[in-house]
């Protein structure tokens, strides 16, 4: 009951709670880094999903299709048709899995690391200017919070993968590549 009164109607945090407060910034931080770079970059936009693809494969290179679709919470289709798309915009290279045929392994294509690469520099360099223009007890916070943000990703993470009726916390999960300061 007390719960729900904190929640409000329907289990939604009421706005001005801290889990709105917290969720709102870390969408609105990401939002506005996505816009940012934007503007600087060399090619075709890349949608986010392509983008989301990109980053898995450059954490785990030769990972194949199906293992890719479980990592990201998509069907197989759905990576199939983004692995399509990247192999035909010279992003991703499908090589045949030498332990099964039928099996792709995929890779980064030299433009592909090179766009990472300017991407994770600009990003890089845009998030340092606007952390030095902070105070120092400020850039000591957001230092001080990053392992518990990680784990609140560690365990939204959990809870997608865990099956609805299983108790919480009995799984545990692969870190996701975005929990160890991976681009987003």
């Amino acid at each position: 009951m007390e719960d729900e009164a904190i929640r409000g109607r329907g289990g939604q945090a009421p706005p001005g709670t801290f889990e709105t407060e917290l969720t709102d910034a870390l969408v609105g931080i990401q939002r506005l880094i996505r816009r940012r770079l934007r503007g600087g970059l060399a090619g075709p936009r890349l949608r986010g999903a392509e983008v989301e693809l990109l980053r898995l494969v450059e954490s785990r290179p030769g990972i194949g299709v199906s293992e890719a679709a479980r990592e990201l919470h998509l069907a197989s289709n759905s990576v199939s048709t983004l692995v399509n798309q990247l192999v035909r915009d010279g992003y991703l290279v499908r090589e045949t899995d030498p332990a099964d045929r039928r099996a792709a392994r995929l890779r980064l294509t030299g433009a592909a690391e090179k766009r990472l690469e300017d991407w994770h520099r600009r990003r890089a360099d845009l998030v340092g200017r606007q952390l030095n223009r902070l105070d120092e007890a400020d850039r000591e916070a957001l230092h001080a919070a990053l392992p518990a943000l990680r784990r609140l990703a560690g365990h939204l993470r959990e809870e997608i993968e865990e099956p609805v009726s299983a108790p919480a916390g009995t799984t545990r999960a692969p870190e996701a590549p975005w929990t160890k300061g991976t681009p987003s």
